[in-house]
């Protein structure tokens, strides 16, 4: 194998969220920076678009295998490409509760306090939503935490369906508001908009490039910075540390089938929560028999993915909404008075296309569609509307990812079990109530069953928690190893409880927190370091 002689400043594994931020806060210092993706840009076609293609033949995903507990293989939801997974999501980006920082207790256990709280995340979240372009308006939402600053955008208008089940929400006491989301719209001056507002967002990739994610806020501007090398096709094999196993010495690479060994003064793991888990895992050496970073034995363990369940409603009259997620509803964020337990967010989703749903569909709608089978499908999709809930899960050691003979396996039984079926019951209630001649409300047909399957993974996190104990957490609180020095871990790996909310604003904000570390810890002067006197006269 060829040694790379070359040395960087700084590795940095992983463009999405987490390592797309980093390497975007980065690249202004002038430090040489080399940035590897496994995958390659995700291409621009029609298919970008195409709900088969997406939904059921699931184009943009990986075709690797992982395991469950049982030892059976399935197929992961996840994206190998720059921008990692931001490149399919939904673009909520929500921060934390305050209270979520703390311990809370919940109808099923205990979700533990974080070793740093709101106020430390309060400014990174500011700088988060303006990195990504989030449209949202404050004060709508009763549970939102106080906000340095107005969001960057206004809110993202509800479209006139919508907006009526808003209304009828708002009249019987509830407190929708407008869902923040990253994507990069102008509807005062639509001609000035690269979103066109079209009806395949949450869960496809943008053909426009207008969503926000880690490859068009940050990934793309970051590489115009010479200094920055980005690599993609670069799959990290392993972590080689030095004799005493206190650093990382070569990052083992396989690009074009070669093995490559790059050297750095820091190594940043941003691969996702299962993957930098597994990374970490499959380095172990004489000196880390468990593991890379593991001396806690707690790599790995405490794997969250939220309780997530996706339904539809079904009406008489037709959805002509085009871009509907656009609801958020947090009325039963901390519970209700005769169950004082969190029971977590609800959203709607993008519109729901007759492609997204599988033919074992047609026997439930058969009651309310009269028509030929094939149409059945396209007009059932036509008097849709989708509706996403989601129920914080607890870490527990025995959710866990594992790097067993070459292969992820990923252990993972739901628990807060009794919370998010309260949701769901008190939701459907609720459907039925706002929408008169809603008929049916059914599991929704993207999935063959109402709870999303364990190889929907998108809101990962936990696997390497932070924490100022190095017998129980993985980080310290930068985000740095306990036992290797020059290594660090930044994406939704860190959190020690995964809230209610959707994570990626979090990982963000995290990404830009730990970036402000490391540039100290490189010797970057910083603008407010400098002084303000200077960075004038430089700029005279």
């Amino acid at each position: 194998s060829k040694m790379n002689t070359q040395h960087y400043d700084i590795i940095i594994i992983g463009t999405g969220a987490g390592g797309g931020t980093v390497a975007h806060e980065l690249a202004p210092t002038g430090k040489k920076i080399l940035l590897l993706e496994r995958g390659e840009f995700l291409p621009r076609e029609k298919d970008n678009w195409n709900p088969q293609e997406v939904y059921q033949n699931q184009r943009y995903f990986t075709d690797e295998k992982w395991y469950d507990k049982q030892g059976n293989t399935f197929s992961p939801q996840t994206c190998y490409w720059v921008g990692g997974n931001t490149k399919v999501y939904g673009a909520a980006l929500l921060p934390m509760r305050e209270r979520d920082f703390e311990r809370v207790q919940h109808k099923g256990g205990i979700s533990p306090a974080w070793p740093l709280k709101f106020a430390d995340f309060a400014p990174y979240y500011t700088r988060a939503e303006k990195l990504f372009k989030v449209h949202g308006r404050r004060k709508d939402d009763p549970t939102e935490p106080p906000a340095e600053a107005d969001y960057p955008f206004s809110p993202v208008s509800h479209e006139p369906f919508i907006q009526g089940i808003v209304d009828k929400l708002k009249d019987l006491g509830f407190y929708p508001f407008h869902l923040p989301v990253a994507i990069d719209l102008n509807e005062v001056n639509k001609t000035l908009s690269n979103c066109i507002r079209c009806d395949t967002c949450d869960g496809f990739p943008c053909l426009v490039h207008a969503k926000g994610d880690a490859e068009v806020n940050c990934v793309r501007p970051a590489t115009t910075h010479s200094n920055l090398t980005l690599m993609t096709g670069a799959r990290v094999v392993r972590l080689h540390t030095s004799e005493s196993g206190r650093e990382i010495k070569a990052v083992e690479t396989e690009v074009g089938g070669q093995k490559q060994l790059f050297s750095a003064d820091l190594v940043v793991v941003s691969c996702g929560a299962i993957n930098s888990a597994a990374l970490l895992l499959r380095s172990g050496n004489d000196r880390h028999p468990n593991g890379l970073a593991n001396s806690s034995d707690r790599v790995g363990r405490n794997f969250m993915k939220h309780l997530a369940t996706a339904m539809v409603s079904l009406q008489d009259e037709p959805n002509e909404s085009v871009h509907q997620k656009t609801i958020g509803l947090n009325d039963y964020y901390w519970g209700e008075p005769d169950f004082p337990y969190p029971m977590g967010m609800v959203q709607n989703t993008g519109s729901v296309k007759a492609g997204m749903m599988p033919a074992e569909s047609p026997p439930l709608l058969a009651p309310y569609v009269k028509f030929a089978p094939e149409k059945a499908l396209e007009i059932a999709a036509k008097h849709t509307t989708g509706w996403w809930l989601q129920t914080e899960d607890l870490p527990t050691s025995n959710n866990r990812v594992q790097w067993i003979d070459g292969k992820i396996h990923l252990e993972y039984t739901p628990n807060n079990i009794e919370a998010r079926d309260r949701l769901i019951h008190r939701w459907t209630s609720i459907l039925k109530a706002v929408q008169r001649n809603t008929k049916h409300v059914i599991p929704f047909g993207i999935y063959p069953r109402n709870y999303l399957p364990l190889s929907a993974v998108a809101h990962q996190c936990g696997t390497c928690r932070f924490g100022t104990d190095p017998q129980n957490s993985v980080l310290d609180l930068n985000c740095r190893t306990h036992d290797v020095d020059n290594l660090y871990v930044v994406d939704g790996s860190f959190f020690p409880s995964h809230s209610g909310v959707n994570p990626t604003l979090t990982i963000i904000a995290n990404a830009i927190r730990v970036a402000e570390h490391l540039k100290q810890r490189m010797g970057v002067r910083t603008a407010t370091a400098m002084g303000l006197k200077e960075v004038i006269s430089r700029r005279l």
